[in-house]
């Protein structure tokens, strides 16, 4: 970062010092002066020129490295820090993070060092000014009171952007739903309004106004000291540093704290093959991610719902990226799944069935082959036949113990236990095996 702020502000300098050379050379050849007077102001401009359009490539080259290079540390502290908490974070704690994490280097790269630069080459405008006190004056109003001013009491932006996920989820996702009710427009303008006012948060307070009127202002006051023209366009050089600052913003941080998950009771024990059954409400799911939560990974967890946007195989070998062909083949007798290794499956399965997604997501699970295999109703979407069918083979390929959610009373003859869950807030859970 260091290199990136020596470049940043021999970039600056040299644009304070084109525009001061230009001024001059314009004053002074309205004068009418020997060419050879001239000379030494136009290799100047030129040069400048040269200089300050290759040190602002090179200064984005650098900054952008240093704060790619802070963003493997970082993450890699952030990965190091989940790796070693108690509980795994929720999906919005991690998102939170995530954010957390983009913000802090963003601010790096558009707030400090920027500040960084624009103070440096003030310091050295005001120094070659004779510390002229009408751009002493602007310069600390621009660089100091003004930022602080706009980035004061950050507000909490967490609730607006999970909002703004929330809609645009539902517009890329029920389309055709919302259109087909006649509800995509008005949830389109909901969407749309609700971007403006995150927006309009982010930008916190823009006060760029007053400082472009403290710009003038200085500029006035110096001229009005005979203050010489090359040296007022200096300053409104400067001053053009200094403006963006005024727009400056200091996310809060979202909070990432959370309690640890509540310790469940009259959980199954983890031996043989048992089916958990219960009415809805009854919190099967909930029971299973308790019990996932739990367990060490390399133990076992509950299987992959997601699929991606890439080919089958692909989304397979997720579960063992080094499994063999013949490996495959055998996952895919196991749970039938019908369909051609290389075949792109589209964004979230959608260039398949719904009965095919389902196959795929048990082949990765059964390629897997963790030590304790949790699943949640794992044949929805499959025709009764078929679906009896192929729980049945994953069982008995399965050696360890086997928790399974499901709805279908003609399943169970195929477990040693059943445990039964009752609607939460009845006293009794029944278990039969």
């Amino acid at each position: 970062m260091k290199l990136a702020i020596l470049v940043g502000t021999l970039a600056e300098l040299a644009g304070v010092g084109l525009t001061a050379t230009a001024t001059w050379l314009i004053m002074r050849a309205a004068e009418h002066p020997p060419m050879q007077a001239l000379t030494v102001a136009i290799v100047a401009v030129r040069t400048l020129a040269l200089a300050k359009g290759a040190l602002r490539y090179l200064e984005r080259l650098t900054s952008h490295k240093a704060v790619l290079s802070e963003a493997v540390e970082l993450r890699g502290k952030v990965y190091d820090d989940l790796a070693h908490r108690a509980h795994v974070p929720s999906g919005t704690a991690l998102t939170r993070i995530v954010t957390n994490v983009d913000q802090h280097l963003d601010t790096r790269l558009r707030a400090t060092l920027p500040w960084i630069t624009a103070v440096l080459v003030g310091a050295v405008v005001t120094v070659a000014a004779g510390f002229s006190l009408p751009l002493l004056a602007g310069l600390l109003i621009n660089l100091a009171l003004l930022p602080w001013l706009a980035i004061r009491n950050p507000r909490d932006l967490t609730p607006l952007r999970a909002r703004l996920t929330d809609q645009t989820t539902e517009l890329v996702h029920s389309k055709e739903e919302l259109i087909a009710y006649g509800l995509f427009d008005a949830k389109l303008a909901a969407a749309t309004k609700t971007a403006k006012a995150l927006s309009r948060g982010e930008r916190t307070r823009d006060l760029t106004p007053l400082a472009i009127a403290v710009q003038f202002a200085t500029a006035i006051a110096m001229l009005a000291q005979h203050e010489p023209a090359w040296l007022i366009m200096a300053a409104v050089a400067t001053f053009e540093i200094t403006i963006p600052l005024a727009a400056l913003t200091r996310p809060k941080p979202e909070p990432t704290d959370e309690p640890r998950p509540a310790t469940t009771h009259d959980v199954p024990d983890l031996r043989g093959r048992t089916a958990i059954v219960g009415p809805i409400g009854a919190g099967k799911t909930t029971l299973l991610n308790a019990i996932a939560h739990d367990l060490e990974p390399s133990r076992g967890a509950l299987a992959d719902a997601h699929v991606f946007h890439t080919t089958v195989r692909t989304n397979v070998l997720l579960a063992k990226p080094d499994a063999t062909q013949e490996e495959l083949d055998r996952a895919a007798q196991i749970t039938e799944l019908d369909l051609d290794w290389d075949q792109v499956v589209g964004e979230r399965g959608e260039e398949i069935s719904g009965g095919q997604r389902q196959r795929l997501i048990l082949t990765r699970s059964v390629l897997a082959r963790p030590d304790i295999l949790l699943m949640d109703e794992p044949t929805e979407g499959l025709d009764p036949l078929q679906a009896d069918r192929v729980l049945a083979k994953i069982l008995a390929d399965h050696d360890g113990p086997a928790l399974v959610v499901t709805h279908r009373t003609e399943q169970l003859a195929l477990f040693e236990h059943v445990h039964h869950r009752r609607p939460i807030g009845d006293e009794h859970v029944r278990r039969v095996g």
